[in-house]
């Protein structure tokens, strides 16, 4: 299975603090899960709450899912090079906007952006490197015990993933088919490595010792 080093969630507590303390006057943008958020040339977006799907769409017109963006993570126009590019919320969702200019004059916003991208960066490394594995069951594993490590809500049975992420969007992240995911995904039930909750959302059972922080 592909290693990533846990979260430093104490810093990512420093960051939260920081931006809430700074930019408490600033009217967040609530979006609903769902809604797509405008790129803007030129500027960045963070989320304070909720979670963000990064995507695009391929010349064949398939949708890609390029990665995900939580809480005290950056996105935005300037950060990609993909073209058909876009970013629709997951849940509902809290962000701040700002410009390229604001991030080089103020020093102390850049170096916490730029520990933020550094998380991102890992995240997309981890998701390329899950793509290299041959076997779909061990893809899929791999990128819920990610969403877990990464997003994941402690709960009786494990770690509770609070996202809407569709089979089709697994499969679209990992190269392979929905009818697949919707196979391997019932597989993991059996085991009893995976559940559903009340409210549909998954639950990773057995995360090994290594993604906890």
């Amino acid at each position: 299975m592909v290693f990533t080093p846990p979260r430093d969630s104490s810093r990512q507590d420093q960051l939260r603090v920081l931006l809430e303390d700074t930019y408490h006057k600033r009217n967040l943008v609530h979006l609903s899960a769902g809604s797509a958020v405008p790129l803007l040339r030129n500027s960045i977006w963070l989320v304070v709450r909720g979670m963000v799907k990064l995507g695009a769409i391929s010349i064949h017109g398939d949708e890609l899912l390029l990665g995900l963006a939580g809480p005290n993570e950056p996105f935005g126009e300037p950060m990609s090079n993909v073209e058909a590019y876009g970013a629709t919320t997951l849940a509902d969702s809290d962000l701040l906007c700002f410009s390229l200019d604001e991030i080089e004059q103020t020093p102390y916003l850049a170096m916490a952006l730029l520990r933020a991208t550094t998380s991102r960066m890992r995240q997309s490394e981890a998701l390329i490197g899950l793509l290299g594995l041959r076997r779909v069951e061990e893809r899929l594993r791999g990128f819920l015990e990610l969403l877990a490590a990464d997003y994941g809500q402690p709960c009786d049975e494990g770690l509770k993933l609070n996202l809407r992420l569709t089979h089709q969007d697994l499969a679209s992240a990992l190269s392979t088919t929905r009818v697949t995911v919707t196979r391997v995904l019932g597989q993991l039930r059996e085991e009893g490595w995976l559940q559903i909750d009340s409210q549909r959302h998954l639950v990773v059972t057995n995360l090994p010792k290594r993604w906890v922080g």
